[in-house]
């Protein structure tokens, strides 16, 4: 579960990290209101997201997660990356956000849409087609291509 976990984290980052800059909705407004997760971190300083990680899921995609990750249209994901601070684990600077948004018409991405945006909230302007969905077409096809699951907002 643990690697599971962490893979949801690294696969999420780099797909979601990606987005069309012309196609981002802005970031969700009070998205730190939606239920959150424990708290991931990603110890291995070789990775690209070596640090500590949170996820925010809204009420249609905790909805999605109780039923098994099946998620209706418009459900919304957030993950929150931060460095880790100096050689503890406290939580250093939020470097990284990503989105993850259930969209129909997202026909090349199995229907969501991915969005990546800078500490400070910017796009980031990354493809979400090859950074994004080719992780979670991987590891989640059978998941609706979402890579955690309810079992990572138990605390």
């Amino acid at each position: 579960m643990k690697k599971y976990v962490i893979s949801f984290v690294v696969l999420s980052a780099m797909c979601c990290s990606a987005g069309w800059a012309a196609s981002e909705p802005p970031l969700p407004k009070g998205y730190h209101s939606w239920q959150k997760s424990g708290r991931k971190i990603v110890t291995d300083k070789s990775s690209l997201f070596y640090g500590i990680h949170y996820l925010y899921a809204d009420k249609k995609a905790m909805q999605g997660y109780q039923a098994g990750n099946k998620f209706r249209e418009g459900s919304r994901i957030v993950v929150e990356f931060f460095n880790i601070k100096g050689n503890s684990s406290a939580d250093g600077p939020l470097n990284m956000i990503v989105l993850m948004q259930k969209d129909k018409r997202q026909k090349g991405t199995g229907g969501w849409l991915f969005a990546g945006y800078s500490g400070d909230g910017r796009p980031s302007g990354l493809d979400p087609l090859k950074n994004c969905f080719e992780c979670h077409q991987k590891e989640a096809s059978h998941k609706d291509y979402v890579i955690s699951t309810s079992k990572d907002f138990v605390r």
